[in-house]
């Protein structure tokens, strides 16, 4: 049996003993580490919080708490992609499953093969689904910050009687010469004209 490139710090949890025998047994051989072993959903969340795995494989049906829910449960604590075991395919379980970073699908019985497929998969997934929410989130501080920038150099033509250009040269040498940030001086001129308002109505 073929180890893989990179191993992973793996959780598992599923309700039958012989699954959770197979992972113990099949895992190590394919290069991978079990941090924690889980029957329930509950075990489960609370192993993630202790061991913090790279991934979570888990079987949807448990006593006390569900594999969706856990894998909801302990996504709130911190982003780790789960791999959902089970002989079970409703349409409304997958569906409960589509938005809560499960990135690959095992069906039981699972084979070694099939199983390192699927982390191969939902590592895949998870590097791109995070990689994406980083681009998203920069693109929104950057509309962010424009927005901020545009306020301080209205502030400044309004102040100093200049146009847009000289207004925005002004904001760029006084950061230059303070040796800070653009957006930090555009926070700073926002605020004090925020502050020249509320003295005007005073």
């Amino acid at each position: 049996m073929s180890k893989p490139t990179q191993s992973f710090r793996i959780a598992i949890a599923d309700d039958e003993p012989d699954v959770r025998q197979f992972f113990q047994e099949v895992l190590p051989l394919l290069g991978h580490e079990v941090v924690g072993v889980a029957s329930t959903g509950r075990q489960l969340v609370e192993q993630c919080r202790a061991t913090r795995p790279d991934l979570v494989i888990t079987d949807i049906k448990m006593p006390d708490m569900d594999g969706i829910d856990a894998a909801i449960e302990v996504n709130r604590d911190r982003s780790v992609p789960v791999i959902l075991v089970t002989a079970h395919h409703e349409a409304e379980l997958l569906a409960r499953a589509a938005s809560d970073h499960v990135m690959a699908y095992l069906s039981k019985p699972a084979k070694p093969i099939d199983l390192q497929a699927a982390i191969n998969l939902a590592m895949l997934r998870f590097d791109h689904f995070q990689a994406l929410r980083q681009e998203t989130a920069s693109l929104r501080q950057a509309l962010e910050d424009r927005k901020v920038i545009e306020r301080a150099k209205g502030a400044v033509m309004k102040r100093l009687g200049v146009d847009e250009e000289e207004a925005f040269s002004r904001l760029r040498r006084l950061a230059s010469n303070h040796n800070r940030k653009l957006i930090d001086v555009a926070h700073q001129v926002v605020n004090a004209e925020e502050v020249f308002r509320l003295l005007d109505r005073c």
